[in-house]
């Protein structure tokens, strides 16, 4: 941990820690980083507030299962930027390499293996909520992930996606883009419409959601 901390853009100490011990698992809540750490989480959320600051941090509500949501820590794009991304170039290669033995279905099939994991863990929480908490809490879910994601109500129900975490991969690798829509689908439990995509050199990704449209045509009707 010593050479990552090193680093961090000059950051020592608690504050670099903080940044490795969410790059390594987030979001985590201030008391989850406290048991981590040996310290309070009064004590933290000092160090947090000053990484928020600094527009490396940030929280979200976020809900674990009975009882009232907690606040989540994760690293911003900022944040994540401190960080090496050479994964994507090794991804990158191991998907060329598994495209040129199994072909296109191949690299959609270990895709969507991944992206319908995290699926699986987040449809229990997820089933029991209305359609427009879903919705939110699919965008705190995806921005955890550096997707910067959030849901529009009006006009319609929409969830919007500014960055695209996987950019180089859904370049090279357009099975990228269409395993995001599967899951987003999934977590969601209804059919989206994509209204905007990235690749078509829109400024983001969004969509929207059928199952919201159609009740309000039929509130309209």
């Amino acid at each position: 941990m010593e050479d990552v901390v090193g680093a961090l853009g000059g950051f020592r100490g608690v504050r670099a820690e903080l940044l490795v011990a969410l790059k390594k698992s987030q979001p985590l809540t201030a008391h989850e980083l406290g048991e981590q750490f040996g310290l309070t989480a009064n004590a933290l959320r000092r160090h947090l507030k000053a990484l928020e600051e600094d527009g490396l941090v940030r929280f979200l509500r976020e809900v674990r299962g009975v009882g009232a949501p907690v606040y989540a820590y994760s690293l911003s794009p900022s944040g994540e930027a401190l960080f090496p991304r050479s994964y994507l170039k090794v991804l990158a290669t191991a998907l060329d390499a598994l495209r040129a033995q199994a072909g296109d279905a191949g690299v959609e099939a270990v895709l969507e293996a991944e992206w319908m994991r995290l699926a699986d863990e987040a449809i229990p929480v997820l089933e029991t909520l209305p359609l427009n908490e879903r919705v939110a809490l699919v965008a705190e879910l995806l921005t955890a992930k550096g997707y910067m994601a959030e849901p529009v109500t009006t006009p319609t129900l929409t969830l919007r996606i500014h960055n695209c975490a996987m950019r180089e991969i859904a370049e090279r690798f357009p099975e990228a883009c269409a395993v995001e829509a599967k899951f987003v689908e999934r977590l969601l439990g209804v059919p989206l419409v994509r209204n905007a995509h990235r690749r078509d050199g829109c400024g983001r990704c969004e969509y929207g959601v059928s199952g919201h449209l159609l009740a309000v045509q039929q509130e309209q009707a």
